[in-house]
């Protein structure tokens, strides 16, 4: 085993004045000895997000996150395994993963075709740049710049409010094609999503990237998570509507549609302006969406009422259908009071 460097114990060192203006700080001599320092080496000072200075040569060299990940896979893996690891690395910042056959084998093209597809509809900005038998890798072509936190969040949150409104739309025409069409696109929200979790991890490892991707400080990178696994529950009972759209066998009575559209109007409005509340970094318009919540239940109630007048075969995916509407305006007021605790200096004396 390598041993390791010993690092230099915490010491305080007094600040000295010279030429009555300039503030200087010695640095320890061994520290400088080891780092090969002389005078006249450039130092390279930066002032980090709590207001403290780091120190570093300027010839120093960086630390460099692996970039590259290499994966092994045999002909009795299971793909989905294969893929659960690839995605892991996908998340934690690697930018170009390998997955290579054992041995002198082959990929099978079961196992092939299963990541391929999975890094089309999945992976943001990854690419097939090798494609052989026995290896295939997927490289992550975007920079953070290019797609920030905010703006995939954007992305994901106009969709999941897309699906649900189509939902509903195809549940009032018991239309079936445009119910499954709400379906599919649920993956583009998952594809956002596994790209945020990727940019939150990395900036919670290194607060220098933390700028880059849109954030203002590393404080911020929980209350994004968990907004962005809010807006993907949004889009799974999106889902969940339109699932259950399909099971009914016939037109739902005006009466309760009518019912069901007053619910999911309140529960899409609630979803929009919570996040809109987010991008303005509006502390009462989150409050006013979280007030709403009491409404919503009320307004379930009176719809469950009346959906007892359907068919028996058809009250349970109607229950069903109707506690996804209300679950997408429970998400509105968890992302809501995210908002608050992200914004609550804005509001305190």
């Amino acid at each position: 085993m390598t041993k390791q460097p010993e690092k230099l114990s915490e010491e305080q060192r007094k600040l000295q004045v010279t030429g009555g203006s300039t503030f200087i700080l010695s640095l320890p001599k061994e520290w400088a000895t080891k780092n090969e320092l002389k005078r006249g080496s450039s130092m390279v000072v930066r002032e980090e997000e709590d207001g403290s200075l780091s120190i570093s040569p300027a010839s120093f060299p960086k630390k460099e996150k692996q970039d590259e990940a290499y994966i092994k896979a045999s002909l009795n893996d299971n793909p989905d395994a294969v893929m659960r690891t690839a995605i892991s690395a996908y998340l934690s910042g690697y930018n170009v993963l390998h997955i290579r056959a054992q041995g002198q084998k082959v990929l099978s093209s079961k196992l092939r075709n299963h990541l391929k597809t999975f890094a089309r509809h999945y992976l943001v900005g990854t690419e097939i740049v090798i494609d052989t038998p026995t290896e295939l890798t997927l490289q992550v072509l975007l920079n953070y710049p290019e797609l920030t936190v905010q703006n995939a969040l954007s992305r994901m949150s106009i969709i999941a409010s897309s699906m649900h409104k189509e939902a509903i739309t195809a549940l009032k025409k018991l239309d079936y094609p445009s119910a499954k069409a709400v379906i599919e696109t649920d993956r583009e929200v998952n594809r956002f999503s596994l790209y945020i979790v990727r940019l939150l991890k990395l900036a919670v490892s290194n607060q220098r990237i933390v700028k880059d991707i849109g954030l203002t400080s590393q404080k911020e990178c929980l209350g994004y998570r968990l907004i962005a696994k809010a807006v993907e529950r949004t889009a799974d009972h999106a889902t969940k509507i339109a699932e259950n759209t399909l099971l009914l066998k016939e037109p739902v009575n005006e009466e309760l549609l009518e019912r069901i559209s007053q619910l999911s109007d309140l529960a899409i409005s609630m979803f929009e302006k919570s996040m809109e509340s987010l991008f303005k970094h509006d502390f009462n318009e989150a409050e006013n969406v979280i007030e709403k919540l009491s409404q919503v239940h009320k307004v379930e109630k009176e719809t469950v009422l009346y959906s007892h007048n359907a068919k028996i075969e058809e009250i349970v995916n109607l229950r069903l259908l109707i506690e996804s509407v209300r679950r997408t305006a429970e998400y509105a007021t968890d992302i809501s009071e995210v908002v608050l605790n992200l914004n609550v200096e804005s509001v305190l004396s």
